[in-house]
């Protein structure tokens, strides 16, 4: 069985949103196409606590992009978003909400971020992703969302080492690109740890 994952597709992360990334709303439509396609379709959300150790607001003396040590971890500061409850934190209007079977969210400790849609960054705790798809028989997933160079990297890498056959969806995603090359950078690794790089046109023919 196939399952499509649709990561973080999110108010904060599109047009006019705290971490907007560029042109994040125009795979919205693509990934309303692809999910009509598929039987079993999962979204992640990220859904961080106010007081969520990635904010740089949370941090004296601190600006987003900056880089500090957080429960052990490397991380980059970002600003404020996708705060339980919050409009940054909903799912863009324009995605189709019926299609999607489950809803995942990540980022809930605020001592550890969430890129990945299976675990959080030091792979402490699961958040069941992978157990669900297993219990439901999928063998093969296909991600699409934002952003490129994070947690849509993250969760390739992750379901990847699930044993999924694993399929990015390069024209449906979209990056942060915090240096210029970070999405292609993120796409070749992908590739490199068993990840296979397709278009929408490829998946919506087949």
């Amino acid at each position: 069985m196939q399952a499509l994952l649709l990561i973080d597709l999110q108010n904060d992360f599109c047009r006019y949103g705290a971490l907007a990334v560029t042109d994040g709303n125009a795979v919205v439509p693509l990934a309303n196409d692809l999910a009509a396609r598929f039987d079993l379709v999962v979204a992640t959300q990220d859904w961080h606590p106010a007081d969520h150790g990635s904010f740089a607001a949370n941090h004296l003396w601190s600006k987003p992009g900056q880089t500090i040590i957080l429960d052990g971890l490397e991380q980059i500061l970002w600003p404020v978003h996708c705060v339980q409850e919050s409009f940054g934190a909903q799912f863009v209007n324009e995605l189709n909400l019926e299609n999607i079977t489950e809803i995942f969210q990540k980022g809930t400790d605020p001592l550890i971020d969430s890129y990945s849609g299976f675990y959080d960054n030091g792979h402490r705790k699961s958040t069941g992703l992978a157990e669900y798809l297993k219990e439901k028989g999928v063998k093969t997933v296909y991600i699409a969302g934002l952003a490129t160079d994070y947690c849509v990297k993250f969760t390739a890498l992750d379901a990847v080492k699930e044993g999924f056959e694993t399929y990015v969806i390069a024209d449906t995603c979209r990056g942060v690109n915090l240096q210029a090359d970070d999405s292609e950078n993120a796409l070749a690794e992908m590739r490199a740890a068993g990840a296979k790089i397709v278009q929408s046109s490829e998946v919506l023919s087949s």
